[in-house]
């Protein structure tokens, strides 16, 4: 059993770019970058145990949480969401998770 961290914004794996949006978008593509870095990984968003969400406007929560239930559906991990100052690239959207692997 390992457990495997990791924290992602919305990049573009071809180009490096943040890819920029509303707060939907930018949660779309950092839950796809997610998933394909934890099935590199050997484990899937059904493994995952616990997610942080990191907002730059708490206000964009509802929009974020419901692209984010698209992609648990009825896998609920824990799960904790912060509104910060800042992210990295000027994200609107950052999100750390804790997966199972092996």
């Amino acid at each position: 059993l390992t457990l495997t961290p990791q924290t992602l914004v919305s990049i573009d794996p071809a180009t490096g770019e943040l890819i920029r949006g509303d707060v939907a978008t930018e949660t779309r593509h950092t839950l796809e970058n997610l998933q394909a870095v934890l099935e590199q990984a050997g484990a899937s968003l059904s493994t995952v145990l616990r997610c942080t969400v990191y907002l730059a406007d708490m206000d964009d929560f509802a929009e974020m949480n419901k692209v984010y239930g698209s992609f648990f559906g009825d896998h609920r991990p824990a799960r904790a969401a912060i509104q910060v100052a800042r992210l990295p690239r000027d994200a609107r959207v950052e999100i750390s998770c804790v997966a199972v692997t092996g």
